[in-house]
């Protein structure tokens, strides 16, 4: 077995590989310039951090390759897809700078409330300035933290250890393991508007991009003090410094930045912002923990055929994996299109977390390999939580308190030969100081059409079809004559235009004439996908989306509509 390490790694890193007998190790300092990739020709496992790029044609010269360890989180210098085409495993190690992360948001916070920098600075400058640098304390104080993954929980107990009352936002987490951490779980607006010290810590998706922004501030506690040592794009920069210039939030602590290094911003000058060159992770400790950690990955699954941490696709056969990668997209697509309708929509169940998932395979689907189908669902429902994917999914929810029930019934049902059912189980969060409650279900029901095409099948106990891609707009309505109409009326007057409609209506029974004098009308469904350029991130867009809506939701007989953008996970 041949190991080439890439890059420089710890000595205990190295130690992990050269205790196994008959492997060959390459280091860093062995490889001669230019010389990467004729180490590669036979080497059975290649291991980088950031520097060296494992791109289509590196990856060429490496016939013998099974996996690519990544040191970091990362993967932007590998090619995952032409590796899992060569079927290469690419892991990575997320986790394993969460305390290093931890403790600087709490040493962030302490030095804005204590003026540590500015105490320093007047020192070496001979200033002794002690009676303006009057401080305030983090015991009593509310901590918000918004993402309770690995660093949010890590934040959490520190900031008790403290003397902080904690509150969090996170539908990716069940409330038993809040619970099990002394974190009050809440709305997003009640963690915002109860806060002192607002902490993020979630990953970049469409629907946490600019989610600290004019509109979230107002809603916050005035004096409010925010850190974010997760990612730049999670605020909108001049609103939080015009806020900052008006007193309404009393200081921010920043660690990353939407453009990296750091050029221009609007928070120079500012000196109630902290700013630090992204060294969040960059701790000693850190950086030996994620070599560790990924050496012991490589050695497991070149010795066991463990898999963890993978940013890939599981291993299967060319034939069977044709077969199964539809239903793996269209898994996926179901999976985030329900966690909208429970988690990020404008529904009661927005105020809560997952408790649980069901997955039934029908028909043909029972009798294949579902690991990889079932790991998409996840993921989907997932989507924006700290480090999941198609590999870790399951490791993901159980480590978030969730259930995972599955089903396989090979009888088929319906007209549809293959059909996936997913349900989530929802826990509404009653709001500050209130045990969470069972929200109930919500389940759709998917296939694959023409063996490509992802298609809704049924939505909430209602019978639609509807293609699962794209941009789409989803209506729920009073059944009434008029809504279509208004519907496309404004969706045109705002510049949007309409790919598909897709209608369902709920059963009544045995009534058969909605418009009878004193009856209640029934309720409707509609999906409207619109034509969205491929930057559907643009500022125009977004615009134009949101002028949509609110027109949409001042039609009284619409109960509610939301956007969801259904890609690529």
């Amino acid at each position: 077995m041949k190991i080439v390490l890439a890059e420089k790694v710890s000595p205990a890193t190295l130690a992990i590989f050269q205790k196994e007998p008959d492997w060959k190790v390459v280091t860093a300092d062995q490889i001669a310039p230019g010389g990467l990739a004729t180490e590669l020709a036979d080497a059975d496992a290649l291991v980088v951090r950031s520097a060296v790029q494992a791109d289509a044609a590196l990856l060429a010269a490496a016939p013998k390759l099974r996996i690519i360890g990544r040191a970091g989180v990362g993967v932007d210098n590998i090619d995952a897809e032409e590796a899992t085409r060569r079927g290469i495993v690419v892991m990575n190690t997320p986790g394993a700078n969460a305390v290093a992360v931890a403790e600087l948001t709490l040493g962030l916070m302490i030095a804005m409330c204590r003026g540590i920098i500015r105490a320093n600075a007047g020192m070496h400058a001979a200033r002794w300035e002690k009676k303006s640098l009057q401080g305030s304390e983090l015991r009593g104080k509310t901590l918000g933290i918004v993402g309770l993954g690995r660093v949010g929980l890590e934040v959490a107990r520190r900031a008790q250890a403290f003397g902080m009352n904690v509150i969090g936002y996170d539908p990716f987490i069940a409330p038993v393991i809040a619970r099990e951490n002394h974190v009050a779980l809440l709305t997003l607006e009640e963690v915002f508007s109860s806060s002192d010290f607002l902490s993020l810590h979630v990953g970049l998706t469409p629907q946490t991009e600019g989610l600290i922004n004019q509109r979230s501030i107002a809603g916050m506690k005035k004096g409010i003090r925010i850190v974010n040592c997760a990612r730049g794009e999670l605020i909108v920069d001049q609103a939080l410094a015009e806020a900052i210039h008006s007193g309404h939030v009393a200081g921010a602590a920043l660690d990353v930045f939407r453009q990296e290094p750091l050029k221009e911003s609007p928070y120079f000058g500012l000196e109630q912002v902290l700013l630090s060159p992204h060294i969040a992770g960059s701790t000693d400790e850190a950086q030996e923990a994620i070599g560790i950690q990924l050496a012991n990955q490589v050695r497991d699954y070149l010795k066991l055929g463990v898999v963890q941490n993978a940013v890939n696709a599981a291993s299967l056969s060319e034939e069977e994996y044709a077969e199964v990668s539809p239903y793996v997209e269209m898994a996926s697509r179901l999976g985030q299109l329900l966690s909208h309708a429970g988690g990020s929509g404008d529904t009661a169940a927005s105020r809560g977390s997952v408790d649980g998932i069901s997955l039934t395979y029908n028909g043909r689907l029972a009798v294949l390999k579902t690991d990889m189908i079932r790991n998409a669902a996840i993921a989907g429902v997932l989507y924006g939580a700290d480090g999941v994917n198609r590999i870790n999914a399951m490791a993901a929810a159980a480590e978030r308190g969730i259930r995972i029930q599955e089903q396989k019934q090979e009888q088929v049902t319906g007209g549809t030969g293959s059909t996936l059912t997913l349900t989530l189980h929802w826990t509404r969060q009653a709001g500050s100081g209130q045990q969470g409650v069972q929200d109930g279900l919500w389940t759709g029901v998917a296939t694959v059409l023409h063996g490509r095409s992802p298609r809704l099948l049924r939505y909430d106990n209602i019978d639609i079809e509807a293609e699962l891609a794209g941009t789409l707009m989803i209506f729920r309505n009073q059944d009434v004559p008029g809504v279509i109409g208004r519907i496309g009326t404004i969706l045109g007057e705002s510049g949007l235009n309409i790919a598909s409609f897709a209608l369902g209506r709920e059963v009544r029974g045995e009534r058969s004439d909605t418009a009878t004098s004193g009856s209640t009308p029934g309720h409707a469904l509609a999906f409207v996908q619109l034509d969205v350029p491929t930057d559907s991130a643009s500022a125009p867009i977004q615009d134009a989306l949101q002028h949509a809506v609110a027109a949409l939701r001042q039609v009284g007989a619409i109960t509610s509509v939301r956007t969801v953008d259904l890609g690529k996970l």
